[in-house]
């Protein structure tokens, strides 16, 4: 008996030196990791402390969260698709050498300049673009062009959704399909999930439609990517000389998430035609040959012939993600808030921008730029709310002017500065978008297209409820620890 129990002390010993030696390891590759990666401080030290509390739910989250692997396969073919980037660029898409006569161009070389680096894209002189700041009139409008498609229909989304307007594009889509046209649909593994699993996609396939998905995901980051680094592009292409994109996903505003009692998604959407399709239409085939479970495929980007011009609005594409230049987005944004000397419009549905872009428009705001920010009153996670809203008292303090958006969640994402440029597309002011996600971002210099983003950021003003800085300095204390826990653990996403 006494030997026994002997033997048992000696064994729960033994598994408790064991799990030590295990959390010590765990801990300890962790904070190497993360120091000899090149992470925000903010973040480093949140990892840090995460993995040394909970060494074990640490060590998993950061495996799965912590850097950005796109997949081992995908990498490989990365790789590969570089090289045909580089020779693409280089017949015909070279930087450009002097900067196309425009309103402000000379003013805004710099910013100009800096987006073609980030991108890898020139700007392009020579399109036409509309705004459409109605859900259902962009997704009618896409039906409608794609039912008059002659060769191609090309379409990636973050999100599918089922029924209504997303079932009427997919059928217009067999329909295309069915006449000649070669389709292919590009949707994110998670995002599209229910779509996936959804009868469509068979359907699809029936008709002739390349249906691949983005990013999917597994237990093992190594082997295929991290869960939230996602392809959050949306873009449609029809025939190579008609495009679309913005921040609409293939949703029907009316239905989607219906029961999460925030109300209709607003978006917006910019119908493009001319010379800037061509530069969609690159991205979109970069984004089709990353995917390696595109059966027969080549590794290889496809030439796109010049698309002729059709109006006057100058446009850079800026593609961002794990395959661009780091936090290009970032980048790009300050730049665009150092231009400032009148006014700033930022609409968007997430805000959770980190300390440099707040500097920023601080910044901006104190040398007596009209700095205005628009968001949902009722995002569709409440974690974005609180750790968005522990910025706002510095912001305000400074002289930013902030409103909550109350007929609906706001899900557009633009900039527009000076009543000269707008930024415009997919990428929201959190950190997934800044330093995570596949985005889109066009910097376009147009009259009309950016005095229509004006008067659509001034509608979105007009249906919401300006922020008191007075009454919001009094808000509960139980407010303020929801919203600094979630500001303190923000870094880790």
């Amino acid at each position: 008996m006494l030997e026994s129990l002997i033997n048992q002390d000696f064994w729960v010993t033994l598994a408790g030196a064991a799990a030590v030696l295990l959390q010590f390891v765990l801990t300890a590759s962790v904070i190497l990791r993360v120091i000899l990666t090149r992470h925000p401080p903010g973040s480093s030290f949140a990892w840090i402390l995460l993995v040394t509390i909970l060494p074990y739910i640490g060590f998993i989250l950061y495996v799965w969260l912590g850097e950005r692997p796109i997949g081992r396969w995908r990498a490989l073919r990365l790789r590969h698709l570089l090289k045909h980037w580089e020779e693409v660029t280089d017949e015909g898409y070279a930087i450009s050498g002097t900067l196309p006569t425009m309103p402000h161009g000379q003013r805004h070389k710099g910013l100009t300049r800096l987006a073609e680096r980030l991108g890898d894209l020139p700007m392009s002189c020579g399109s036409r673009l509309e705004l459409i700041s109605d859900s259902v009139e962009a997704l009618s409008r896409i039906e409608y062009d794609v039912n008059n498609a002659r060769k191609s229909v090309s379409m990636e989304f973050y999100i599918w959704g089922v029924g209504g307007w997303c079932d009427r594009v997919a059928q217009a889509i067999i329909r295309a399909a069915e006449r000649g046209c070669e389709c292919r649909i590009l949707v994110d593994d998670i995002g599209a999930r229910a779509w996936l699993r959804s009868s469509w996609p068979s359907k699809m396939l029936a008709a002739g439609v390349h249906v691949s998905r983005a990013l999917p995901v597994s237990l093992f980051p190594i082997t295929k990517g991290r869960a939230d680094l996602r392809l959050h592009r949306k873009t449609v292409i029809i025939d190579d000389h008609l495009g679309y994109t913005g921040s609409l996903n293939l949703i029907d505003p009316n239905i989607f998430n219906a029961t999460e009692g925030i109300g209709e998604w607003v978006d917006a959407m910019v119908r493009v035609e001319g010379t800037a399709v061509r530069d969609l239409n690159q991205v979109f085939l970069f984004d089709w040959a990353l995917q390696p479970d595109i059966e027969g495929e080549r590794i290889s980007l496809e030439k796109i012939a010049p698309v002729p011009a059709v109006g006057s609005a100058c446009v850079t594409v800026v593609p961002s993600g794990p395959t661009t230049v780091d936090d290009a987005n970032q980048r790009l944004i300050l730049e665009a808030i150092s231009c400032a000397r009148k006014r700033i419009y930022l609409t968007t549905p997430y805000f959770i921008p980190g300390e440099t872009l707040i500097l920023a428009l601080q910044n901006a705001a104190m040398r007596g730029v009209d700095v205005r920010l628009c968001i949902p009153s009722k995002p569709d996670s409440q974690f974005v709310r609180w750790a968005s809203r522990r910025y706002f008292s510095d912001l305000m303090n400074a002289g930013v002017k902030i409103s909550f958006f109350t007929d609906g969640l706001l899900h557009t994402k633009a900039i527009t500065v000076d009543d000269t440029f707008s930024l415009f597309g997919t990428v929201n002011l959190d950190k997934r978008s800044l330093h995570l996600n596949f985005e889109m971002m066009l910097l376009i210099f147009d009259p009309k297209f950016v005095a229509d983003m004006t008067a659509l950021h001034r509608h979105y003003e007009a249906k919401s409820v300006p922020i008191d800085p007075v009454r919001w300095h009094r808000r509960h204390i139980g407010q303020r620890f929801l919203e600094g826990l979630s500001y303190l653990l923000s870094p880790l996403l």
